[in-house]
């Protein structure tokens, strides 16, 4: 029998062997640092810490993909261990991430910045000039987000996501233009209805929150009086979100109020039918909103969200109809709207949007989609 035996190491050899192999590191794949950023965001938000994402951009007019490759696996090297890096856009743009203290944030993301340049300083003018860096900080202490980080999976660039997002779109386009057409009898009335009853314009115009934070203005059917104090409603809100309770059994929707003296006999009828909500397909048909996404909250309610609650504004367009107005509305509590809207959001199809469609219409009928 033939033994084949390795050549022994000295116990300094060893340990030099070992510590290369432990601290030889890879650029990981976009998918994979898209995936790892989308976990930093939801453990800096659930423990109220903070993280810095720095980007290197590669001018690839400059650099072969070979040399970008090679600067990549070399600055990966030179980091801590706890830093994740990896290609926010594949072969073009590096990416890392590095956790930090919430009161430090500043001040690492500018020590990051400079310590890069000064890596970049280094290189063969060739090679720096074909890099540009950015810094970017997540703090829970901060209402800023970077857009950047806005839309961490980076969906919009992967070719199935953008194939979904073109479906949805069509979808909304269709549906939205066939239910105005559809209805336009029913506009008629509606608005007749509501100009011979009180006085005021026909539609009301209210700020909303949309897609990745962005104001616009959503059209309803007018249901109060003109001029009505909104405090009501405000406070009404800011109580629910900070208790987090769920609402009262009978009122029929999270963010509505029982007897509310501001609403008129018509306007009534009009919230509970939902009738008052028609005139958003037009936000739909603009691509303000979408058939079938979170509900669109006012500036004060985004105002009193938790870090964590805002990623329901950020990581999808917000529609007329919705998870959470299906499936328990009234017995849910605001948490638990968040965490129905973030759910439709992860995995958002043109199937899904067609069955919340589908019933959609038992839960106005029966109470649960009046808003």
């Amino acid at each position: 029998m033939i033994l084949f035996t390795t050549p022994s190491l000295s116990p300094a050899e060893a340990r030099r062997y070992r510590s290369r192999s432990s601290s030889k590191r890879h650029v990981i794949s976009e998918e994979l640092f898209h995936d790892a950023l989308s976990r930093e965001i939801k453990r800096a938000d659930r423990f109220e810490e903070a993280f810095v994402i720095l980007l290197i951009t590669f001018d690839r007019r400059r650099l072969t993909p070979a040399a970008i490759a090679e600067l990549a696996e070399s600055m990966s090297q030179s980091q801590p261990a706890a830093d994740v890096m990896g290609w926010f856009e594949q072969g073009a743009v590096l990416g890392l991430i590095r956790p930090v203290p919430a009161r430090d944030a500043g001040a690492a993301a500018t020590a990051l910045a400079n310590s890069f340049r000064r890596e970049l300083a280094r290189l063969p003018a060739d090679q720096a000039g074909g890099c540009s860096i950015r810094c970017e900080t997540y703090s829970s202490r901060s209402d800023a987000i970077p857009p950047v980080i806005i839309n961490p999976g980076n969906q919009r660039n992967r070719p199935r996501q953008k194939v979904t997002l073109a479906a949805k779109r069509a979808l909304d386009i269709a549906g939205s233009t066939a239910f105005l057409v559809a209805f336009t009898p029913v506009f008629l009335c509606v608005a007749a209805a509501v100009k011979l009853t009180s006085k005021g314009p026909v539609f009301f115009r209210q700020k909303r929150v949309g897609e990745a934070g962005q104001p616009f203005t959503m059209f309803k059917f007018r249901t109060m009086q003109v001029n009505a104090d909104h405090r009501i409603h405000q406070e009404y809100v800011e109580k629910f979100i900070q208790s987090n309770q769920a609402a009262a059994p009978g009122t029929g929707t999270v963010f509505k109020l029982v007897n509310d003296p501001r609403v008129t006999s018509v306007g009534d009828f009009l919230r509970r039918s939902s009738l008052d909500e028609l005139p958003q397909f037009w936000n739909v048909l603009r691509g303000d909103m979408s058939l079938v996404g979170p509900r669109p909250p006012l500036p004060y309610e985004v105002a009193r969200y938790k870090r964590w609650h805002r990623r329901r504004v950020l990581e999808a367009k917000p529609g007329i109809t919705g998870l959470w107005q299906v499936t328990g509305r009234s017995r849910t509590t605001f948490d638990e709207m968040v965490r129905l809207d973030l759910r439709y959001a992860k995995n958002p199809s043109v199937w899904t949007d067609l069955n919340i469609l589908l019933a959609t219409p038992k839960a106005v009928i029966t109470g649960k989609g009046a808003r």
